[in-house]
């Protein structure tokens, strides 16, 4: 367990790690089934990184106009139930970020489809990324799953990840386990 935990702490390392706040909007936040502890854990992780100065992306939901949607999107926004529903504030950040961090505008649900995100990780030295945000089964997984194939460590915060649909939820962290590294909050903090 300790030469685990060796490999651990240098593939965590502030030096070589970004923290992605993925989705952490008002209409996501105030539909997870477990918002309060949610808050918490994020907010102390996300202090923990700034207090590392680490690199901090925030997601963002960025609809494309209507007409310039894809034809796939619209298709299974109008046959499959989704409990949410869009206002003028729906995609304000829940947690602000600071003036030094960096708000990511996407249209999909992976961080590194157009956007300018791998090449940025890339510049800064980034390995590692550890994920923390809203749906832990859509954007989480998905962004997740694009980072391994593209060479990039996916460290998942069971206890920081959330959704609206808890067994969505429990069944995306089991997929993930044995394929990424999955830690709490204070798993992490601990071997920073």
């Amino acid at each position: 367990m300790k030469e685990l935990n060796e490999e651990l702490k240098e593939i965590v390392a502030a030096k070589n790690t970004a923290l992605l706040m993925w989705d952490v909007q008002n209409m996501l936040v105030d539909h997870i089934f477990n918002k309060e502890t949610f808050l918490e854990n994020t907010n102390k992780v996300l202090a923990a990184a700034r207090k590392r100065n680490m690199p901090v992306f925030f997601s963002k939901i960025d609809p494309l106009p209507d007409r310039f949607e894809s034809s796939v999107r619209k298709f299974f926004a109008k046959h499959r139930s989704f409990p949410l529903q869009f206002t003028p504030t729906s995609f304000n950040l829940a947690i602000e970020p600071l003036a030094n961090e960096t708000v990511v505008n996407k249209n999909t649900a992976s961080i590194f489809i157009g956007t300018n995100v791998e090449q940025m990780l890339r510049n800064a030295g980034i390995t590692s990324i550890v994920f923390a945000g809203i749906a832990t089964e859509i954007g989480i997984e998905s962004s997740a799953r694009d980072a391994l194939n593209r060479g990039f460590f996916p460290i998942i915060l069971t206890d920081a990840v959330s959704s609206y649909n808890q067994q969505a939820h429990a069944r995306s962290l089991e997929n993930m386990q044995n394929m990424m590294i999955l830690l709490t909050v204070d798993e992490l903090i601990s071997l920073w």
